[in-house]
């Protein structure tokens, strides 16, 4: 029942990708040369319904939240690969996927590449432990309970600030 859930969701989000048009090679190449904002505008919208969807199922007791450990060193280093790799297929691994879907071929080499940079990951992983996984390890640690408030305020200030952005972005037209 999982997998299922797991397959209706993502044919959900994909859906969703191809509507907001951020599949598409001249906004995510447009994304990366900071001139359109299309693929910000979509995710701030989703971070925005995903953060209160989830602490309110959380709060229900319908889900229970698995933290990950915030690393800065890992994460760092995820990102730069990540970005590079971005930058030069122009697909993330969603969008990628999203683009089979919509029939662009092209985007089978870079689902090539990101599983054998899974791959190189898993064989580098155990080595990885006892460097990049330390530096600048925090723990399993959110916004509010560093700040020690509520988590309802903190995503309330952040729903009002990504609005605010979201704002500013359509006023410029970008």
């Amino acid at each position: 029942m999982d997998l299922l859930f797991g397959l209706l969701t993502g044919v959900l989000f994909g859906f969703l990708l191809q509507r907001g048009q951020v599949l598409r090679y001249d906004v995510q190449l447009g994304a990366l040369r900071l001139k359109d904002m299309t693929i910000v505008k979509f995710m701030l919208s989703h971070i925005m319904v995903a953060m209160v969807g989830i602490y309110l199922l959380n709060d229900l007791g319908l889900v229970k939240l698995s933290l990950k450990a915030t690393v800065v060193g890992a994460n760092a280093l995820g990102g730069l690969i990540f970005g590079l790799g971005w930058g030069l297929v122009g697909y993330c691994p969603g969008t990628s996927l999203g683009a089979v879907g919509e029939g662009r071929l092209d985007a089978l080499a870079a689902i090539a590449g990101m599983l054998v940079g899974a791959g190189i990951f898993a064989r580098a992983y155990d080595g990885l432990l006892p460097t990049v996984y330390t530096w600048g390890n925090y723990g399993k640690i959110t916004l509010a309970g560093v700040l020690g408030i509520n988590h309802w305020l903190v995503i309330a200030i952040l729903i009002v600030a990504f609005a605010a952005i979201l704002r500013f972005i359509e006023r410029k037209g970008l």
